[in-house]
């Protein structure tokens, strides 16, 4: 988290630099503004989202349920999970957070963004409005297995990373 937060910095502060060298300060400082405006009360939802999760979610329903222990069960809860879940990545990535707090497996967790990713039921309106119905559908059904598959994938990864 604290690597992150220093790339975010310097890449705030090359665009911060670049911004006052043109000369164009104010419009993005308004621009900002405006996407402040879009974006505050959606992450503002998810840390309750997150907080919820991690208050709602028992050790043992976590261990049952979500945990590498659980299996296919809990990669099966996370594909679906990711599927519904509204918002996509910026409801998804805070929630998936909360997950890891809780306690969720690597395995579940890797799950759960994939399906995000590819699979969100909010994108696929946006891709049939962008590339047709047809190329969306293509993608969709194509795409529909890989979240379990990286679940899995993790499963056997994830005790080399220790």
């Amino acid at each position: 988290m604290k690597s992150a937060l220093i790339m975010m910095l310097v890449v705030l502060a090359i665009a911060v630099a670049m911004v006052i060298h043109r000369g164009l300060w104010a419009e993005a400082a308004k621009a900002s503004w405006s996407q402040a405006g879009n974006f505050v009360p959606l992450l503002l939802i998810a840390m309750v989202v997150v907080g919820c999760t991690e208050v709602l979610l028992s050790r043992e329903w976590v261990e049952k349920w979500m945990s590498d222990a659980s299996g296919f069960r809990g990669i099966g809860i996370a594909w679906l999970a990711g599927i519904l879940t509204p918002g996509g990545s910026l409801i998804g990535l805070p929630l998936a957070a909360g997950l890891h707090r809780a306690g969720v497996g690597a395995a579940v967790l890797v799950t759960y963004l994939a399906s995000i990713s590819l699979l969100s039921v909010i994108r696929l309106p946006l891709e049939i409005g962008f590339v047709g119905g047809k190329l969306a559908t293509v993608r969709f059904v194509t795409c529909l297995f890989l979240p379990p598959i990286a679940g899995l994938l993790t499963r056997f990864a994830a005790p080399l990373l220790r």
